[in-house]
């Protein structure tokens, strides 16, 4: 699935429910069917700026793509991370740096967050860009 068809299926999926508290609900739910973090990556290195709550992000490089795995100490942003990697993880660095990142204002996340939660969602994207960035300037140095 591209990147653009993850998106349009977490939009579908928010327009089917209701109000907001379903679609927090929703978020949270996400959050707990996140895969885990290995704990040996829950470092300063992979902590996410920006971010009010901590949020851990481990890239690895898997055949070309990356797969991006993390955690938070907080509900809502474990759900609004696992967001993030839903629509941005198994592509390669290239799709990835250069995807223009809908879903957030799509489904009204941009004006039902906090502007704290808000800034860590756009750095969470933001960090994932940069790793994506960084594994290209890798493969064209190789």
């Amino acid at each position: 699935m591209t990147i653009q068809e993850q998106q349009e299926d977490i939009v579908s999926d928010f327009e089917y429910l209701g109000n907001w508290d379903d679609k927090y609900e929703y978020i949270i739910q996400l959050g707990k069917e996140l895969p885990l973090i290995e704990d040996k990556y829950k470092t300063d290195d992979n902590l996410i700026r920006g971010c009010q709550s901590r949020v851990w992000l481990h890239v690895d490089y898997i055949d070309g793509k990356l797969e991006f795995t993390a955690d938070s100490d907080a509900v809502i942003t474990k759900g609004l991370i696992s967001l993030v990697i839903k629509v941005l993880s198994g592509h390669t660095p290239k799709e990835i740096a250069e995807a223009e990142i809908t879903f957030i204002d799509a489904i009204g996340l941009s004006s039902h967050l906090s502007p704290t939660r808000s800034n860590g969602l756009l750095s969470m994207v933001k960090q994932i860009k940069l790793y994506a960035v960084g594994y290209m300037a890798k493969s064209v140095k190789q």
